[in-house]
């Protein structure tokens, strides 16, 4: 209650402007291009400057580059509630805004973070086009798929899945193929490794770190798995595509 007088006051300067702070905006609303996974529409926004960070109706810092920054850690939260009621997962929803999030701290300017929003945006509905892709998967499958991501260093053998999902593992393991197109022991490599890049771009993480965050056996296996499967090495990849130190 000590901020009574100091709210008071807003309240009636704003009134004396003609200030009126927006009413809420159900967050699948408005950013329903980014949570269908319409990337076309969210690229043309991007384009023709219609897609911009909103910071100057509410402020939230007398410092506009400050105001800038707690706008988007905003939208970056309001995004990803958007993105998880479309079906993504609440661990990657909320992970890539985290991600994001600490991007967005390392910005300069009020133009990068602007920039850093549309990129985010785009990478949020790139990821809702996947899903929507994989629509036609079974609640079994989606399951398993949703549990191999959460649990990258656990143990994620046909077996174990098996076991969570309920099913017997030879039909499952059908399952997943006819599914997905791919083996179970093949999707778990391939989302590992899509995971390690993620981190290397974007953490500052020592490889061994990362090999044990996935559940490598050690550090030489995961670099050997990484280089088959992207064609470098991860000190290569993370010298070519890290970002940490680009904004």
């Amino acid at each position: 209650m000590k901020t009574r007088n100091e709210l008071n006051t807003c309240l009636y300067l704003q009134k004396m402007d003609g200030l009126t702070t927006p009413h809420y905006i159900d967050d699948s609303t408005q950013y329903s291009e980014v949570q269908n996974g319409d990337v076309n529409a969210v690229r043309n926004r991007i384009e023709n400057g219609d897609l911009t960070l909103i910071s100057d109706v509410r402020i939230l810092s007398d410092n506009s580059f400050r105001n800038s920054i707690y706008h988007f850690v905003l939208a970056a939260s309001a995004i990803a509630r958007a993105c998880m009621e479309g079906g993504l997962g609440h661990d990657e929803a909320y992970t890539l805004s985290d991600i994001y999030t600490r991007k967005a701290d390392h910005c300069q300017t009020i133009d990068s973070v602007h920039r850093l929003y549309k990129e985010m945006c785009l990478d949020f509905a790139e990821r809702m086009h996947e899903i929507r892709k994989e629509t036609v998967i079974s609640l079994h499958v989606r399951k398993c798929i949703d549990y191999i991501y959460e649990n990258l260093d656990g143990e994620l053998s046909v077996k174990t899945l098996a076991g969570m999902t309920g099913l017997n593992p030879t039909y499952l393991s059908r399952l997943f193929s006819k599914e997905t197109g791919i083996s179970i022991k093949q999707f778990v490599k391939e989302a590992k490794v899509d995971t390690a890049q993620n981190l290397l771009r974007y953490s500052d993480l020592s490889y061994l770190e990362i090999s044990i965050s996935l559940g490598f056996s050690s550090q030489s296996a995961f670099i050997a798995v990484f280089k088959k499967m992207t064609g470098v090495t991860p000190k290569v990849y993370r010298e070519r595509y890290c970002l940490i130190k680009n904004n």
